[in-house]
């Protein structure tokens, strides 16, 4: 079958915004009547990636308004987790447990009790990483610190920090959150959801190291309470303020 050449070139043209003039692209297609395996115009085929690269970026508009549709109905959370770490090439370096609590905005009371333990605090201003075994915290500022700690992401409601984020859609359940920073730590993020409630997350950080998060005993409806949101530095403890 022919293609009407005017047509095709015009209408690629426009669609995009090529500010091709008509005469020039159809000399340049002229001779190509039939694509089959016949070679392309290079107008053809700056029109065609420049489609590719609009497609794909409103597929990521359309999955970042379906995760934080997902996202915006969780306001807090609590459940026990079960960590299983593999390196760049899939083999297992460790197994971990804890809890992890979660409350709108920017609360989070993240702790692991196996194989060490640590603990993690936001307080909505000052994200804490405590180490009991050399009794040492670090504090960071929240803003700061969520490039490397990327699940506070779901504690926030500040939609313009999504911005240094592409989201891409796996399935209805699933989704992939892309760090753009190229100095982030935490290259991507992906959540899976069951019945619109999050059921795990797995993070992959620059080394290639694979961390996954396996929720379970989950508990969405329950307040959780305020006082797992309070750092306070123990006594003896040593502090290196980051912030």
């Amino acid at each position: 079958m022919k293609l009407n050449k005017k047509i095709l070139v015009k209408s690629i043209t426009l669609a995009l915004g090529l500010l091709l003039p008509a005469t020039s692209a159809l000399a340049h297609v002229n001779g190509h009547e039939e694509l089959g395996n016949k070679p392309v115009s290079k107008a053809y085929e700056t029109a065609a990636k420049a489609m590719e690269v609009a497609k794909a970026k409103e597929s990521d508009e359309q999955a970042k308004k379906a995760l934080l549709a997902k996202l915006n109905n969780i306001k807090h959370f609590s459940a026990n987790f079960s960590q299983q770490v593999v390196d760049a090439e899939g083999n297992p370096l460790q197994n971990g447990a804890g809890t992890l609590v979660v409350s709108k905005p920017n609360l989070v009371h993240w702790q692991t009790t196996e194989p060490d333990e640590s603990l993690i605090v936001s307080d909505g201003e000052t994200l804490w990483f405590y180490d009991p075994f050399v009794e040492q915290a670090t504090a960071y500022a929240l803003e700061s610190a969520i490039a490397n700690t990327p699940i506070l992401l779901l504690t926030s409601q500040d939609e313009s920090m999504w911005q240094n984020y592409r989201i891409s859609k796996i399935n209805e359940t699933t989704f992939i959150v892309h760090a753009l920073e190229s100095n982030s730590q935490v290259k991507t993020l992906e959540l899976s959801f069951e019945q619109d409630k999050l059921a795990g997350f797995v993070i992959l950080d620059a080394s290639g190291q694979l961390s996954r998060f396996a929720l379970s005993g989950s508990d969405f409806s329950s307040q959780p309470k305020m006082e797992l949101f309070k750092f306070t530095l123990p006594p003896g403890a040593y502090l290196d303020d980051q912030r």
